[in-house]
């Protein structure tokens, strides 16, 4: 913002000079010499609109400094040193004497000195200019200022700013006529440097802000460029009121006086534009703002990364051109209305969330459209992982609940009978050849509470402790010959033959412990599903770096349902052909112990053909 004047003032000894000799020739002779006369002011148009607006803005101009945050109070100073110079500029123009109107001078250079440098300021720290405070720069700021200030005061002594100052009476009223000196020029050229320099900073953090804040700039340039050209037209004669009154101070608070009640009113720079910015920076999200003829307006860096060519988006560019292959993105702004959706894009393995969000004014007028843009890959993956987490939690629940039922029930009942049976025999309700008669059912019910029991153990060991796996090379078959040796009398009792098809030696790298209660478990299952006169076939082989140790039999076979709910791990009892209990935790084990020891499990069944059950293990070296 620039002020200048060219008025030249004399010293405050010549002012003394004058006033003395006045009084000393109008002495009566004796006694004291009489009081000067009273300051003579004849108040004019142009005197009476300088005063009154001056106070008008410097009301406004304080109830800002103390309402509103530290950056608008620097704009609020510089209004107010503009109301010094307007108000006592006024009284200038309402003095009739030159020494009136030299001794108002210096109040107006309080203002007129200053309020450059209070411009300059107030841009570099409303633009977020970080080192505005040093003092380098507000020494190099404010220094010709006071200078100047310094030199209309003392002008008297050196002549350095009005060479001469004298009275002009042609016209309606007087005005104080004055010659430039050399130190004027200096303070034009700073004035000039310090408003054009605001403006470009101003300018050039702003010109590619969004409406808001590009508007805002646009008023605080006008409010400095439009008293500026009354005072250019000043320095250059073309208007130049009754030959020496400057208009310069009624554009500025004229400028001032609209620039203060929208501060006010309407909250003008409440939010200030670099801290919008730096919102905009920090967003996680892409952001793309579009006016109404659907172009950007203002975007966040982050937006780029969601477009195939970055490159493209930039103020001014359509939404057919970013996004002309992303047909879905295109259809959500036929909708009028805030959407959201899902998409992936054409270009990455990326998921995007898209939402746009229609700006209107009060009459609910399209203003234009804000698209949000958010990568929501890893959300989608981390759902995934809590919903499959959720179903392994209640999967292992239900498999609590039937842990305890199991002990409540199938453990109990078994263990109550034998204790039941001992009892009857000590007290002899029944006889030893009674309880002998009774023997090979209780052994029976005994081997299948044995095999529920180390099944319980086994799944609590897993599931509770959590469980080592100690990886051997063993040869599986004498595993497997074990295990038809401990489950030939289930096999028999139900007239079930098991036969061995493994001609060589296979090592396998597993738990032994864990194989070996995988095979207990699927041959067991064989023989409760199978019908006198069905045959299970125990086989082994190779295949590349795995053994296939498959447990095949002529019983019921599967039906689907059951077979998908073993391979999801899912636990489910079925009653045998002879109406034998199951627990449901057997397959549970069979399908972890496998999965724990880099196996896979292949089922194959036809419901009334039987079942295949195969075991892939990795080969020992």
């Amino acid at each position: 913002m620039c002020i200048f004047f060219q008025y030249q003032i004399v010293s405050e000894l010549e002012i003394f000079t004058v006033i003395l000799a006045d009084n000393r020739s109008k002495q009566k002779g004796k006694g004291s010499p009489r009081r000067p006369k009273s300051m003579d002011l004849s108040f004019n148009a142009f005197s009476v609109s300088l005063i009154i607006s001056s106070l008008a803005v410097m009301g406004i101009s304080a109830s800002i400094a103390f309402r509103l945050d530290t950056t608008t109070r620097w704009i609020a100073m510089t209004m107010f040193f503009i109301t010094v110079w307007g108000f006592f500029y006024g009284l200038e123009l309402a003095s009739s004497t030159l020494k009136d109107m030299l001794l108002w001078i210096n109040f107006e250079y309080i203002g007129i000195s200053f309020a450059p440098a209070l411009w300059l300021i107030f841009t570099l720290k409303y633009t977020g200019y970080r080192n505005w405070a040093k003092p380098p720069v507000l020494i190099g700021s404010f220094t010709i200022p006071a200078i100047t200030l310094l030199m209309v005061i003392s002008n008297g002594l050196h002549g350095l700013y009005y060479e001469k100052t004298f009275l002009v009476l042609d016209g309606p009223f007087p005005v104080m006529g004055m010659e430039k000196g050399p130190y004027y020029i200096i303070h034009v050229i700073y004035s000039y440097a310090a408003f054009l320099l605001g403006t470009i900073i101003l300018w050039r953090r702003f010109e590619k802000a969004d409406p808001l804040f590009k508007n805002q700039t646009k008023l605080l340039i006008a409010a400095g460029a439009f008293p500026i050209i009354f005072n250019l037209f000043y320095q250059t004669g073309v208007i130049k009121p009754f030959g020496y009154v400057d208009l310069t101070p009624f554009a500025f608070l004229f400028t001032y006086l609209v620039l203060g009640i929208a501060i006010l009113r309407y909250g003008l720079f409440s939010i200030k534009p670099i801290a919008q910015g730096k919102i905009m920076e920090a967003l996680t999200k892409g952001v793309l703002v579009f006016n109404s003829s659907n172009k950007v307006v203002d975007f966040n860096p982050t937006a780029r990364a969601f477009c195939s060519e970055p490159k493209k988006i930039r103020i001014g560019a359509t939404l057919e051109s970013i996004f002309w292959k992303e047909k879905a993105i295109l259809e959500l702004f036929n909708s009028f209305e805030q959407k959201s959706i899902v998409h992936k894009p054409s270009f990455g393995d990326t998921t995007i969330r898209v939402e746009i969000i229609p700006i209107r004014d009060n009459e609910m007028d399209d203003l234009g459209n804000i698209l949000l843009i958010d990568d929501i890959t890893e959300e989608i993956k981390t759902n995934q992982q809590l919903q499959k987490q959720k179903e392994d939690l209640q999967q292992l629940n239900d498999l609590k609940d039937k842990f305890f039922s199991i002990i409540s029930h199938d453990l109990k009942g078994p263990i109550f009978g034998v204790k039941e049976l001992v009892h009857m025999t000590q007290t002899g309700l029944i006889s030893q050849k009674e309880f002998l008669e009774m023997m090979p059912e209780v052994s029976k019910n005994m081997e299948q509470v044995a095999i529920l029991l180390e099944n319980l153990l086994a799944w609590a060991s897993s599931q509770i402790r959590g469980e080592q796996v100690d990886i051997q090379q063993f040869d599986i078959l004498p595993l497997v010959k074990q295990q038809k040796k401990l489950l030939n009398r289930l096999a028999e009792d139900k007239k079930v033959k098991i036969e061995i098809d493994i001609e060589e030696s296979i090592r396998v790298s597993a738990d032994r412990n864990m194989i070996d209660l995988v095979l207990r478990n699927l041959i067991t299952n064989a023989i409760k599903f199978s019908r006198a006169g069905d045959r299970i076939l125990l086989g082994a082989s190779r295949e590349k770096y795995q053994a296939k140790i498959c447990i095949k039999d002529s019983g019921v076979g599967i039906s689907r349902e059951n077979i998908q709910k073993i391979q999801q791990g899912e636990s489910f009892t079925t009653r045998g052909l002879n109406n034998e209990n199951g627990t449901g935790l057997g397959l549970v084990l069979v399908r972890e112990y496998i999965f724990k020891n880099n196996g896979k499990l292949e089922i194959e069944s036809e419901e009334g053909n039987g079942s295949t059950f195969c075991v892939y293990l990795p080969l020992a070296d």
